[in-house]
């Protein structure tokens, strides 16, 4: 008996699944695995199933990253490069200011956007009281393999997948620093692993000073395959 029960709740399950995909079934938005990613809502135990759906379906990442209030500008493709790039953005800034604007896939954009709104403004009105005015970073396209070496591995950033994030500015003037602050014992500190820890929440891959002594001045953060937060 406890067998077919277990097979009639399987079989109920599949049917609602398949309702909901079908669209035969209402459910709210934030809860149906199929409705487009909407930055400002709430993150659930849905949004990252979202955000790697983005990956493969160009159309529905604009159609997510049209929900943010971050100023993009699209970029010619370069097919025929070294390191091709199909659809890129230029990212011109959000809510936060930026040290200069940067390229991104469509599925880097959209990332940020979520690390902005939900992880890093948050977190310095939690630690500071006010808000992050400027994010300052390395830059995100490279043409070259991990670590520069000469041979191996493309990089994420050959993709302009990844971005290197070196440090913040409050409204207050403020600097904090990757390189200067992430290895003291005070608010900034904190401030930094809390970022650190919000940013895994958006990006597949985030490497800080914890990883490795080439991380110790920035987070990388990426939206590759792998899921990595160190």
């Amino acid at each position: 008996m406890g067998r077919w029960i277990f097979w009639l709740i399987l079989l109920a399950l599949g049917g609602a699944v398949v309702n909901v995909w079908r669209g035969w079934l209402d459910v709210p938005v934030q809860w149906n695995p199929w409705a487009p990613l909407d930055i400002k809502a709430t993150p659930n135990w849905l949004t990252g199933y979202k955000l790697m759906r983005l990956r493969s379906d160009p159309a529905l990442c604009a159609l997510a990253l049209s929900s943010s209030d971050l100023r993009v500008s699209p970029q010619s493709d370069s097919p025929g490069a070294k390191c091709p790039l199909i659809g890129t953005l230029r990212v011109q800034g959000g809510e936060t200011a930026l040290s200069s604007s940067f390229l991104a896939s469509c599925p880097l954009a959209v990332a940020y956007a979520m690390f902005e709104h939900h992880s890093l403004q948050p977190a310095a009105q939690a630690v500071y009281g006010q808000k992050v005015a400027r994010l300052d970073h390395l830059g995100s396209f490279a043409c070259r393999n991990v670590y520069n070496r000469e041979s191996g591995a493309l990089s994420r950033h050959a993709s302009a997948d990844a971005l290197d994030i070196a440090g913040f500015r409050l409204a207050d003037g403020r600097s904090i620093s990757v390189l200067k602050d992430w290895p003291k014992d005070n608010q900034d500190a904190r401030f930094l692993r809390q970022v650190r820890d919000g940013a895994c929440e958006a990006f597949s891959v985030v490497l800080s000073p914890d990883y490795n002594a080439a991380h110790r001045n920035h987070f990388h953060v990426d939206v590759g395959r792998w899921s990595v937060c160190r």
